[in-house]
């Protein structure tokens, strides 16, 4: 039985269910429920990213320009690719060019990978005129140190006969000098001349040793063995050149040893700054006004677990819409906290499409028609009269 709407409108802020739905689907189902139980609800949908795999789509959603852009994949085979841009603000999502999703029938290249095509994206939001470039890192392919990335925007990654580097991290033990091009000012410091870069990114790895790059990323990326003695010494060559060319060592950097050292190129040699992904998606899509006078707030994600606590995405719209004092609920795909646990993350309410199907999978094949019902439910619990 539909209920009677109460004053103030529900934010839908949900990220993406992995494998199953993008983060918009996931909002427009949720409040396709809230508006079947609760008709005449205002319902604002604000699907969100950490900064991962689905950034770009949060960005498009909440109204950013999609910028199309032919591109080097990971193995510098063409991709079609894509930017988004808002004003002067562009966003970069990493998996768009150099993710795992982008290599050729999903064969691994854990020693040629690289992230040039990252680099091309970033040069085409300069060539729009960005001032400020937000690039999200997560699901790469690549442990290349952001080498490709850079090698992109103009800086000329040199062995000791004066020839340019092959792509990949395994090059990179070949390494003799950077001519760093465009990225060297007057003052000798690199970055990008006039443009803020601010890195999305919810880990603190550096960029080599046991905690680096290559020994807990490698492996993903179908390194193993000799692999990863190979590029480890690539990264460690790599930090040593660049170290001597910027006057600052950023190996150890947190973060630089995100998306196969990426984060390490963006900090040393584009004058990158960090912040917790979902922290920074939140402030770009302007979740503290869509927050503003709301009834309640609902997200989401395709399994709530232990990681979840630790700077997804639902813990962080959680904590920010506790802050300004409106109740949370959260949808998931499986949930794998126990109710003591979500409660202290900040949920009133939880909800599990496993819990609402009838048969073992349709958790997975009729995810969209359940999230529906997830939003029914939640609806009449939370936005009865």
């Amino acid at each position: 039985m539909p209920v009677t709407p109460t004053q103030g409108h529900v934010v839908v802020a949900p990220d993406k269910f992995k494998g199953t739905l993008e983060g918009a689907e996931v909002a427009a189902r949720i409040a396709a429920g809230i508006r079947r139980a609760a008709p005449g609800t205002e319902v604002r949908e604000l699907p969100v990213a950490d900064g991962g795999e689905g950034t770009l789509a949060a960005a498009l959603a909440a109204g950013f320009n999609r910028i199309p852009a032919k591109v080097a994949g990971p193995t510098g085979l063409p991709v079609d690719a894509a930017l988004a841009v808002r004003g002067d603000t562009a966003v970069v999502e990493l998996a768009q060019s150099s993710g795992l999703a982008r290599l050729p029938g999903g064969r691994t290249a854990p020693l040629a990978a690289g992230s040039y095509g990252v680099g091309q994206l970033i040069g085409r939001a300069v060539s729009l005129g960005a001032k400020r470039i937000v690039l999200g890192l997560g699901g790469s392919a690549c442990t290349d140190g952001g080498a490709g990335m850079v090698q992109a925007l103009g800086v000329s990654l040199l062995d000791a006969d004066g020839t340019e580097l092959a792509p990949g991290g395994a090059a990179l033990r070949k390494l003799d000098r950077l001519d760093l091009g465009p990225l060297s000012t007057a003052t000798s410091a690199a970055g990008l001349t006039g443009i803020e870069v601010v890195v999305a990114c919810d880990v603190d790895n550096p960029l080599l040793g046991p905690r680096g790059a290559t020994a807990v990323y490698g492996p993903q990326k179908g390194a193993d063995g000799e692999d990863l003695v190979i590029l480890e010494e690539g990264l460690t060559r790599f930090a040593d050149v660049v170290g001597e060319a910027v006057g600052r060592d950023f190996r150890n950097a947190p973060g630089a040893g995100a998306a196969g050292g990426v984060g390490f190129a963006a900090l040393a040699l584009l004058g990158a700054t960090m912040r917790p992904g979902i922290e920074l998606m939140l402030d770009l899509l302007g979740f503290d006004e869509a927050v503003r006078g709301a009834r309640l707030v609902v997200t989401g994600e395709g399994c709530l677990d232990a990681q979840t606590l630790h700077g997804k995405a639902p813990a962080g719209v959680a904590a920010a819409a506790t802050r300004a004092g409106v109740r949370v609920a959260v949808v998931a795909g499986r949930l794998e906290l126990a109710e003591s646990e979500w409660r202290a993350a900040g949920f009133v309410g939880a909800y599990a499409l496993t819990d609402l199907a009838e048969q073992p999978g349709d958790s997975m094949t009729r995810a969209a028609e359940l999230a529906e019902v997830a939003g029914e439910r939640l609806a009449a619990e939370f936005l009865a009269g």
